[in-house]
C-alpha cells in the first residue's frame, strides 16, 4: 500500500500506523472506512482501494493500493469488482482491529448513489455489504470511494 505521508508500506505497516494514530488521542472518536474506485485506461482498468482513518473534528490519514485488471466495460461488473476489493480489504482490516482492541467503526464506502447509472444497483450492492455485517455508505457520503479513490484513480499514478 502507499501513503502520501509514509510512502510505500506493507499491509502490516498500515495496520501499525492505524494503531499508532488511534493511540495518539484516546479521547477522540475515530471512523475507519474502506472504499474502491476504478478507471478504464487504455486496455486495462486501474483499481484503487483506500483505507481512510478519520479522527472526528481533527483530521485523518489514508492509505491506498493500486492494481490493474483486464478492462471492465460493464458498469455492473465494475461496481461488483470495486465492492469485492473493498470487502476483501475490510475483512483483513477488521481482523486486525478486533485482535488489537481498536475501538472504531468500520464502514465500506461504495461508489453508487441515487443519481446516475448506478442507482439500479443500490439494493444489490448495499444488501451484499450489509449482509456481511458492514456499515455501508453511498454517495454523497462515500468519501473513501467517490472522493479519495476517485481522485487517485484519475491521476497519473503508476500501476504495478
Amino acid at each position: 500500500m502507499k501513503s502520501i505521508t509514509y510512502g510505500e508500506l506493507s499491509f502490516q505497516e498500515v495496520c501499525d500506523k492505524v494503531q499508532e494514530y488511534t493511540k495518539k488521542d484516546l479521547e477522540s472518536e475515530y471512523i475507519i472506512s474502506v472504499g474502491t474506485d476504478s478507471q478504464n485506461i487504455g486496455n486495462f482498468t486501474k483499481v484503487v482501494s483506500v483505507i481512510t482513518l478519520v479522527r472526528k473534528t481533527k483530521g485523518g490519514i489514508f492509505f491506498y493500493d493500486i492494481t490493474k485488471v483486464k478492462k471492465i466495460k460493464n458498469i455492473r461488473q465494475k461496481i461488483l469488482t470495486e465492492t469485492q476489493s473493498s470487502i476483501d480489504l475490510a475483512c483483513k482490516l477488521v481482523k486486525f482491529l478486533n485482535d488489537n482492541n481498536i475501538d472504531a467503526p468500520l464502514e465500506i464506502h461504495i461508489d453508487i448513489g441515487e443519481k446516475g447509472e448506478t442507482k439500479d444497483l443500490i439494493k444489490e450492492i448495499a444488501g451484499w455489504v450489509m449482509g456481511l455485517g458492514f456499515k455501508c455508505r453511498m454517495k454523497p457520503d462515500s468519501y473513501s470511494s467517490s472522493g479519495i479513490a476517485d481522485k487517485i484513480s484519475k491521476r497519473g499514478s503508476r500501476v504495478g
